[in-house]
């Protein structure tokens, strides 16, 4: 007789979403909560450490609940629990930055959450009656404030009895779909005929999700990486090994190749409920996105009416895409973006950006909030891109004349509040005296506790004033405060803080991240396995110290899937994008390669530069080579969503001639873009794409070139050639693909740059301008 399966749910998840209530309100205080939430868990420690050798921190509790056909687990850790005059007593912590005085009784969740840990202790210990203690802290002051509450045992268990009988609904059906999906993924079978090294390369993929592990997957275009990281998931998911698949990519585009994907393994028997989430700007209903009851509809009530849009949506559909949750919401009138995240705690995959799982700002609090580790399987797509996201994600800075724009903004409301943005901007100005080009700071600690102060003062304002017409910009300001002081904890020999001015010359303060690796870690712990892959994450070791800390991670290399006649690469060794090579005479050079090369085929043709400036003045040398002969476009600067359409959409066209598109190295049209056959025959790449110089470069360099003596490699040479790589890839798509790519720059010659050259870029040949012709005739007459 198989076992039965057995269902969890934490205790704040239950208690949340059972007994909430009311509407979406961003006017009352509840912007910072996320921040509070953070930065608790320190503060938690500090209380628990005064409270005596009585008291007993971080509890693991859990109540197994035996129905006829599963077993629900509802689990937490009680904060504290000590003895008081005989009586145990739960202590329930929570760190907040409203004044104190504000609180009359404790929230209703908050009350809640506690009364379930009591229930649990109870029973355990057979008591009769136990104490339940409510502990709000200010996370500024430090100042205190409890509640007490002593509850009869019965009456905590006839409570607790129709909280989870509310519950019953969602856990029988989470159940019965459990076997539908364990099921259909047993006898799910890869739908395709393997190409050659790919049986290997899911099988990889599978043994890192059996043993736990974290695999680097180096995935050539042609692989079929999406589906040999995908399919492996979804069949451990169907053993067991985990519940939840995460698909985390950074853009749009290859969103949705993991949605086709799913679908696609759906038309082959598979069962699974597929989110994806869409930021909450592009799934607001309304003009403007102003989340309270007076500026929204369907946050008028919003806690009403949700749960029911949600049992409704899960119980008949299994697609979630945004049109289908914009419909529900609309049916509902609840705020799309929020019914979303409700769904994602009864998906089995959630296909979104990487900041729902990684940035402190945006994760997802339903399942990450505790720290507690799930059975997730995190598959992290283009992961390249995660090294400078994570940077960002967890670097903060602030703006001097911002201080002073608050200055004016509060003047007529709170003068207390301008007088602590004085005392900061004052500081701000002494830093600013100092600064010619960026200064670096060993610590800025006696300004983060006037920080705290301005923090504090905000919260009561805010807390305590209404609707006034400048509100949005104080609320923003206050929240890039709050999120500063909380980056600030996390401080420590991978950050560095610094000053400068800004392209708009105005002062910044910054912390800036330079090795995300342990922050990015701590959010992969969460997790039970990780797959990170690319087509271009070479030097592994770069990323193996860039995206984690462990030093038993995997790491594969798969083998390209296409012949080496598919493709001419060629080093034109005449040519450098060298700032001091950089004159009329050379771009001539790269206007000639270009039109040499689209003249030996007529075909579509991208050529990406190392920056605008580079580009546009090589297009116009191209312009005055070309005399109209062939078709030509160039990339523009903040293009619109239709512009790019319009781009893409130039390669369709059926033409007499050659079409020449120009490009940025790194932009939108370098990577992610997916142009087939004989809508691309040929990239050419002008330069070795290193980065502009600038203040963060200059950092990383020296930062790394006292860490491992490779400053140049890691801020300049390794990013550079990634966006080489990516770019390069765009021209052979499939197994019929055909096409040219051109590297155009003599130092892709050198040693240092060859090393990195992926194993399939082996065979290239050397070129000029004089050779080009008779090589580009060659390739293309030979036989198919």
């Amino acid at each position: 007789m198989e076992e039965k399966q057995t269902l969890r749910i934490s205790v704040r998840n239950l208690v949340e979403f059972i007994l909430r209530g009311g509407d979406i309100d961003n006017r009352k205080g509840k912007s910072a909560e996320r921040e509070a939430m953070q930065e608790g868990s320190r503060m938690h420690r500090k209380i628990q450490r005064r409270m005596g050798s009585d008291y007993m921190a971080e509890v693991s509790l859990k109540y197994v609940l035996e129905t006829p056909r599963y077993f629900l687990s509802v689990e937490g850790r009680a904060d504290g629990i000590f003895p008081d005059d005989g009586l145990m007593v739960i202590d329930e912590i929570k760190g907040v930055y409203r004044e104190l005085a504000s609180f009359e009784h404790p929230v209703s969740v908050h009350l809640a959450q506690a009364k379930c840990y009591a229930f649990i202790y109870g029973r355990q210990q057979g008591l009769k009656k136990v104490g339940v203690q409510m502990t709000y802290c200010n996370l500024d002051t430090e100042e205190l404030k409890r509640f007490t509450e002593e509850y009869v045992f019965d009456e905590l268990a006839d409570w607790f009895e129709d909280l989870l009988g509310r519950y019953q609904k969602w856990a029988d059906l989470q159940y019965e779909w459990r076997l539908v999906r364990t099921a259909a993924a047993r006898k799910l079978t890869f739908p395709f005929p393997y190409r050659e090294g790919q049986k290997k390369l899911v099988t990889d993929v599978y043994r890192t999700m059996l043993r736990k592990k974290i695999l680097f997957l180096q995935a050539p275009t042609g692989v079929g990486k999406t589906i040999s990281t995908v399919f492996p998931a979804v069949k451990a998911v169907g053993e067991g090994l985990g519940d939840k698949i995460f698909y985390l990519t950074a853009k749009t585009i290859t969103r949705t190749v993991a949605r086709d994907t799913f679908r696609l393994l759906k038309e082959h028997g598979y069962q699974g409920k597929v989110l994806e989430l869409t930021a909450k700007e592009k799934m607001c209903v309304c003009d403007e996105m102003d989340c309270n009851p007076v500026n929204c509809p369907y946050a008028r009530g919003h806690y009403d009416r949700v749960n029911d849009a949600v049992f409704d949506l899960i119980s008949k559909s299994g697609d979630f895409s945004r049109e289908e949750l914009l419909l529900q919401a609309e049916s509902y009138q609840v705020c799309p973006f929020e019914m979303s995240l409700d769904v994602s705690l009864w998906s089995d995959v959630i296909i979104c950006d990487y900041n729902y799982v990684f940035d402190p700002n945006v994760y997802l609090k339903r399942f990450f909030a505790e720290g507690n580790k799930g059975d997730y399987f995190f598959l992290v797509d283009e992961a390249h891109n995660l090294v400078e996201r994570g940077r960002e994600m967890y670097s903060a800075h602030l703006v001097k004349e911002e201080f002073l724009e608050q200055k004016k903004l509060l003047k007529q409301y709170s003068p207390k509040l301008v007088g602590q943005l004085e005392k900061c901007n004052r500081q701000m100005l002494e830093w600013k005296r100092e600064c010619e080009d960026y200064c670096l700071y060993d610590s800025v600690g006696a300004f983060i506790f006037s920080l705290m102060r301005l923090g504090s003062e905000y919260d009561k304002f805010l807390q305590s004033r209404g609707e006034f017409p400048e509100r949005k910009e104080v609320s923003d300001f206050y929240l890039n405060l709050r999120h500063f002081l909380n980056i600030y904890e996390l401080v420590d020999d991978n950050y560095v803080i610094y000053t400068k001015f800004d392209q708009e010359n105005r002062f910044l303060l910054r912390l800036y991240c330079v090795n995300p690796a342990g922050n990015l870690q701590e959010c992969l712990n969460r997790g039970l396995a990780t797959v990170f892959f690319s087509a271009t994450l070479l030097p592994v070791r770069y990323y193996k110290q860039l995206l984690s800390v462990r030093d038993d991670n995997y790491a594969v290399y798969a083998e390209t899937a296409f012949t080496s006649d598919q493709r001419l690469l060629l080093i034109g060794k005449d040519v450098s994008s060298l700032y001091t090579r950089r004159n009329e005479q050379e771009y001539r050079k790269f206007a000639d390669y270009i039109f040499k090369t689209a003249s030996g085929r007529k075909g579509n043709y991208l050529v990406f530069f190392p920056s605008y400036k580079m580009m546009e003045t090589v297009y116009e040398s191209f312009l005055s080579v070309n005399a109209g002969r062939m078709d030509s476009m160039i990339q523009e600067n903040n293009m619109s969503e239709r512009q790019r359409e319009e781009f893409i959409e130039a390669f369709t066209e059926c033409r007499e001639t050659s079409f020449v598109a120009f490009g940025v190295l790194g932009g939108i049209f370098s990577e992610g873009i997916d142009l087939k056959k004989e809508q691309l025959i040929g990239v050419l790449i002008a330069g070795t794409g290193l980065p502009q110089i600038c203040t963060e470069r200059e950092i990383l360099k020296n930062y790394y070139q006292e860490k491992n003596g490779q400053g140049f490699s890691y801020a300049y040479q390794y990013p550079g050639m990634n966006k080489v790589l990516q770019a390069a890839g765009r021209v052979i798509r499939t197994a019929e693909d055909r096409g040219i790519i051109e590297l155009l720059d003599e130092r892709f010659l050198r040693r240092d740059y060859q090393e990195l050259f992926p194993l399939e870029w082996e065979q290239h040949e050397v070129c000029t301008l004089r050779s080009l012709d008779e090589k580009i005739r060659e390739f293309w007459s030979e036989e198919r």
